[in-house]
């Protein structure tokens, strides 16, 4: 069930309707069965290993708690990270490297392929488990006693699928001390949801038709202005994307009671690559930053050991994403990126004050965003050379063609981006006036209707992740 449908929407209204008519302590069996039916709607077999890694992380929790030695924790920490890493390097990674030994063996590229489908929202569920069992260990989460709970807090479907990346302290603080949603906490689910589904369908898809018809043989389209009107198309889609979806999943978990983190904090109006991953995924930063930068060292050890750990830990944050060179790359260009930031900076902290130099620093840095996604986005290693190609040595060509409404409705996005950055109009509205409230949601409402895209349901970008 794609979060922008209305069989989705059905789904949501029930389990509203089921979550609130029970018993307090009967709710979250509610949930369970909810997520555990909206994630058998795609492929119900693996539920069978959602199981599975829910079971072997909630025993390795308990085995770390109850261990006598050192020896013993660690070996039930090793045994929960190879299940979920080994899973995970299976399903999404198999062929890759089966592909690339191949290659190296002088043998037909498929040699040694699998027909593997991609179970769904696995790279997500298994970090986020994994960053338990890993709390668990440093001894700074208590094991959850009751694997019901545990089994809710992997499955949860709001973010299931494609995060925030909910740490265990945030979900089970909501969990066991719950309360009824305030006024002004649904209003803001409402809202968010409402906001998600227009990201989504007005703006993502609608830039999706433009990315897609570039990028599918970019060939077609040479010249520099349409391989940046093409890139740029991405960079809109995967941004609205993106933080549609983790809207709608932050304005859901509202309606029912729980808080997850901020993901999104308005990315291209960062002022330096450095500010745009503080904007950008939040929760898969935060991730990488507790669970693989500070444990490779961190800035601790000098600076090329800093350097190195950068590299790394975006190295390995690009292979996250997918099963291909051109992530691998991407991480690398970002790992540079703040490695040359660092350097410059030179221990200084990071100034984000909007100064006459910001537009600036903010339109290099978008630029700089657009060049990476270039990598993201094109089939191959191969194609994004030639994309980058005619960015920079290209003829002038000729900008993609786009709806006339679309530019203006960017640059609309774009202002009250800005506004939302200095003013915080978002929240107001929430808490402000009930006509004020009711003109904007039927506003977004009216705008999904007359002018989303009326084709078929698209997948989010990151659901193939």
């Amino acid at each position: 069930m794609l979060f922008q449908t209305q069989q989705f929407f059905l789904f949501l209204g029930v389990v509203l309707i089921l979550f609130y008519s029970t018993p307090l302590g009967w709710r979250k069996y509610v949930l369970l069965a909810a997520s555990y039916y909206f994630y058998m709607s795609w492929i119900p077999v693996f539920i069978l290993l959602l199981l599975a890694l829910t079971a072997i992380d909630y025993t390795a929790a308990r085995w770390i708690e109850r261990a006598e030695s050192p020896k013993h924790r660690k070996t039930a920490l090793v045994i929960s990270l190879s299940a979920n890493l080994g899973l995970l390097g299976f399903f999404k990674y198999y062929n890759f490297f089966a592909e690339n030994i191949a290659n190296l063996l002088h043998r037909p590229s498929n040699s040694f392929a699998m027909s593997i489908i991609l179970p769904l929202g696995i790279s997500f569920h298994t970090f986020q488990s994994m960053s338990y069992v890993i709390d668990v260990y440093r001894k700074e989460q208590e094991p959850i006693r009751n694997p019901i709970d545990y089994a809710l807090f992997i499955s949860f479907f709001p973010q299931l699928v494609a995060g925030p990346i909910v740490r265990a302290r945030e979900f089970f603080k909501d969990l066991y001390a719950w309360r009824k949603p305030s006024t002004a906490e649904a209003s803001q689910g409402i809202l968010l949801l409402l906001l998600g589904l227009a990201k989504k369908t007005i703006m993502a898809d609608q830039f999706a038709q433009i990315a897609n018809a570039y990028f599918q043989d970019a060939g077609k389209h040479p010249g520099m202005l349409s391989a940046w009107s093409g890139t740029i198309a991405f960079g809109i889609q995967i941004y609205f994307d993106f933080s549609g979806y983790t809207d709608m999943a932050i304005g859901m978990a509202k309606l029912l009671g729980f808080h997850f983190p901020v993901n999104f904090r308005r990315p291209y109006l960062a002022s330096s690559i450095t500010d745009f991953w503080h904007r950008w995924h939040m929760s898969l930063s935060r991730w990488l930053r507790d669970y693989l930068y500070i444990p490779l060292g961190g800035n601790r050890g000098g600076t090329l050991k800093t350097y190195r750990n950068l590299m790394l830990t975006m190295l390995l944050g690009g292979l996250w994403h997918g099963a291909n060179w051109n992530f691998i790359v991407w991480g690398g260009y970002h790992g540079a990126l703040l490695s040359i930031e660092r350097m410059f900076r030179r221990g200084k902290p990071e100034d984000d004050r909007w100064t006459l130099l910001y537009p600036v620093q903010a339109a290099a840095t978008f630029a700089l965003a657009m060049i990476g996604w270039v990598f993201f986005r094109a089939a191959t290693f191969h194609d994004s050379l030639y994309v980058l190609g005619q960015m920079f040595a290209g003829a002038s060509g000729e900008p993609l063609a786009i709806p006339k409404w679309m530019a203006p409705l960017a640059l609309i996005t774009l202002v009250l981006a800005v506004l939302e950055e200095k003013k915080g109009w978002f929240e107001r509205i929430a808490i402000g006036p009930a006509w004020a409230y009711g003109a904007v949601c039927a506003l977004l409402l009216l705008s999904v209707e007359l002018i989303g895209f009326g084709g078929p349901a698209v997948p989010f970008v990151y659901f193939q992740f």
